[in-house]
């Protein structure tokens, strides 16, 4: 009598063969007296004796034969496994083919998707054992990767490699096939809205020829359920309170080429507001002191984001009032027979939740510290969504993150509440070479070596070469935002500038010095700064250049103290769409040097929102300086024009010495800017919106007395125009058309102010 089992591969295939017994022979006294194991490479025998449910001294059993072998299958380490009786048939051989261990894992012909991207997502690794279904399993999730960027046609072929020692090298070779773009965005059931509406509300967009620039055309399910939010949000915000989509789906065309998405919608009716009433149950707070607040008026149309709005102005200021706990809910209730819905904010305090952890994942290189730091929330504090808002916001700030998601779950605690923080880093590290044009300073070129996240710490390190047609710089600057654990930012500078003025003042400039700097923050928008600045200056004016200029010749060494506040309301400083800032600054000289004045300077801006994508800004500065016991130089002077009033030349407004035709700047000047900036119907990913604007401005003030020959024009100047702006994948373009309303004769006048720049 004999007993194989036999596993190969992946498929089990156990046979049974056995001595026939007469019929009255009984199967009752053999036992097994040993089992021997044959094949192994690596493996200890023991290892395999300790998977197996038979072992010498058992009495022979075919079934737990059986469950032997599956047991020493499912541990992945065996290709195959044979189970035999020994020729007296009084033991088990185990004879086993042990599955290789993978030496190295390869990616070929994948140019679109680095190495690195792939590599986290395979379960197949060096040292390793290799086995088919693992491998399988790899190729399906190398698969979604490439569905993942849009490349449906992608393919992904294993290939073994078979190496010395039962070792082997996996490759998996990639044929990325073309991107799988969307070729039509189709619309079922939209009555109110055109589809070029809903397309221009959507991320996702039709293959075009200029896509070259984005990936929007690029099938995306993730970006299509964004998609879907984006569309509901419109339909609520333009007042239909009962849109639904009711179905969306997805076509490959008949060649395989593209995708054709079809979105059927449920519009309903379009809703206004009726009453609008606050039901507060929290003491001390009255319905009367909080309905002032409310953006929402009776009579318009419904809109789920002035709501929202509504929500988050209260819930701040219930906040501050010292309701940590609050709960605000919109009611809406429909009024019978008419298209109208009556909102009812319900205030009310919720059971006490706290902060129970805040986990922060996506930081590959920058420290957790860097991140939790700027939170206002801190772990056991009460939990705050305005607080939760602002530290979004400040996160977002640092410029460390290509994208930053803060969100709050419920934890497993009833009274605590978890934070979720989801990062993606982008590049702080930079060795680039800049190219630019402006009507400022001509051509423009610089290096610069820089880390704004030096180690991950957040620190700032850069060294910076520029080069334009009047003005060289060279600039050493290092920052600690954190220093000794505290919020206060520390750092220095070292620079050298070399200025050529002969166009507006007939004077070169060298300028050398050292900055050191301290900025902390006196609370959640207003910061303070100081600086100590040691700077030489070597003015060498042209032969023709004015009395003025020739009186501020040679070298001189100023010493200052320069004291800042801002206050900053912005929601975002890089672009910001609505709020405001103030900032005054302060300087002192005389801390030893050659220079004696005081010079201060204030500017404001305001920004908001009028509608989707238009933005209103109002800007203003004021500045003026005052000689200690001796008059201003020309050196120390204020200049106008160019970006600060375009429509005119930069320096090109002021006093000016009409023999020479030198700029003399001023001891005051002020400037305001009205600008309206708006999308111009082009698709959002090409990132291209207009302007409008108006300037106005004046300079004048000089210390000397005798200003013979000497233009003052103290008058208000004044232009309009409009302009264009790029953020481009080149660098940002800034091109402005300024006519001026108000000038003097000796203004020099400039109609377009155009900016260029790019990082290679």
């Amino acid at each position: 009598m004999c007993v194989t089992l036999i596993c190969c591969g992946l498929t089990v295939l156990p046979t049974l063969a056995f001595a026939q017994r007469p019929p009255g022979q009984a199967q009752n006294a053999r036992f097994i007296d040993q089992v021997q194991i044959e094949g192994t490479q690596r493996i200890d025998p023991e290892t395999i004796r300790s998977y197996m449910t038979i072992h010498p001294g058992d009495p022979f059993d075919p079934a737990e034969v059986n469950h032997s072998l599956k047991r020493l299958f499912a541990t992945g380490f065996f290709s195959g496994i044979e189970i035999l009786e020994t020729p007296d048939r009084r033991g088990l051989i185990v004879r086993v083919a042990e599955n290789p261990i993978v030496n190295r894992v390869a990616f070929e012909g994948n140019l679109r998707i680095k190495d690195k991207d792939i590599e986290p997502e395979v379960q197949t690794r060096p040292r390793t054992i290799h086995t088919r279904s693992k491998v399988q399993r790899d190729v399906e999730r190398i698969l979604d990767i490439y569905r993942r960027s849009g490349r449906f046609a992608a393919e992904v072929e294993p290939k073994l490699i078979r190496q010395p020692q039962n070792r082997v090298d996996v490759v998996f070779e990639v044929d990325e096939g073309p991107l799988t773009k969307v070729q039509r965005i189709v619309f079922v059931g939209n009555r109110q809205f055109s589809d070029r509406m809903l397309r221009s509300e959507i991320l996702t967009s039709e293959e075009t020829w200029w896509n070259f620039i984005t990936t929007s055309d690029v099938y995306d399910p993730d970006r299509i359920a964004l998609d879907l939010e984006a569309m509901r949000r419109f339909y609520l915000n333009e007042g239909y309170a009962d849109f639904s989509v009711s179905s969306t789906t997805t076509e490959l065309t008949a060649d395989n080429s593209g995708f054709v998405l079809t979105f059927t919608l449920e519009e309903g009716q379009r809703y206004s507001i009726g009453r609008v009433d606050i039901e507060s149950q929290l003491p001390a707070i009255t319905a009367t002191s909080l309905l002032p607040l409310l953006a929402v008026r009776p009579g318009e149309f419904y809109n789920a984001s002035i709501v929202d709005g509504d929500v988050d102005a209260l819930t701040d200021h219930v906040g501050e009032a010292g309701f940590a706990f609050v709960d605000i809910r919109p009611r809406l209730t429909r009024v019978p027979g008419k298209n109208v819905l009556d909102l009812v904010y319900e205030i009310g305090e919720r059971s006490r939740v706290y902060v129970n952890r805040i986990e922060i994942e996506g930081n590959v290189r920058t420290k957790d510290e860097v991140i939790r730091r700027e939170f206002r929330l801190a772990e056991g504090d009460a939990f705050n969504t305005s607080k939760l808002r602002r530290s979004n916001t400040r996160v977002r700030n640092l410029g460390f993150f290509e994208s930053v998601q803060v969100t709050n779950e419920p934890s497993d605690q009833p009274d605590r509440m978890d934070i979720k923080v989801k990062v993606t880093e982008q590049s702080t590290g930079e060795l680039s070479f800049g190219a630019g044009f402006s009507t400022t300073d001509g051509p423009t070129g610089n290096i610069t070596l820089r880390e704004r996240n030096l180690l991950g710490k957040g620190q700032d390190l850069k060294l910076q070469f520029e080069i334009s047609s009047r003005r060289a710089e060279y600039d050493l600057s290092f920052t600690e935002p954190y220093f000794l654990d505290r919020e206060l930012a520390v750092g220095f500078d070292l620079f050298r500038i070399d200025e050529d003025n002969t166009d507006e003042s007939s004077f070169e400039r060298d300028t050398k010095g050292l900055r050191l700097r301290g900025g902390y923050a006196l609370s959640e928008r207003l910061n303070q700064s100081w600086n100590y600045t040691l700077r030489r200056d070597d003015i060498a004016p042209d032969e023709s250049a004015s009395r003025f200029v020739k009186n501020a010749a040679g070298k001189s060494t100023t010493s200052s103290i320069t004291h800042s506040l801002t206050w900053d309301e912005r929601d975002n400083r890089f672009d910001p769409t609505r709020g405001y800032v103030v900032s005054m600054t302060n300087e002192l000289t005389g801390f030893g040097g050659t220079e004696r004045f005081v010079r201060n300077r204030v500017s404001t801006g305001w920004y908001q929102t009028l509608t989707d994508g238009v933005v209103i800004s109002f800007l203003g500065r004021i500045g003026y300086i005052v000689g200690v016991g001796e008059d201003t130089s020309i050196n120390q002077r204020f200049q106008i024009g160019g970006a600060t009033l375009r429509g005119f030349e930069f320096a090109g407004v002021g006093p000016r010495d009409t023999p020479s035709g030198d700029a003399l700047g001023g001891n005051f000047f002020t400037t305001t800017t009205a600008e309206l900036s708006f999308p111009l119907g082009l698709p959002d990913e090409i990132n291209i919106r207009g302007h409008l604007f108006a300037d106005a401005g004046t300079i004048f003030g000089l210390d000397e007395d005798d200003l013979t020959d000497v233009a003052t024009g103290e008058d208000i100047r004044a232009s309009v125009g409009f302009g264009f702006g790029w953020r481009s994948p080149f660098g940002p373009v800034r091109v402005d058309f300024g006519f001026p309303v108000l000038k003097e004769d000796h203004d020099i006048k400039q109609a377009v102010f155009f900016n260029f720049g790019t990082q290679f």
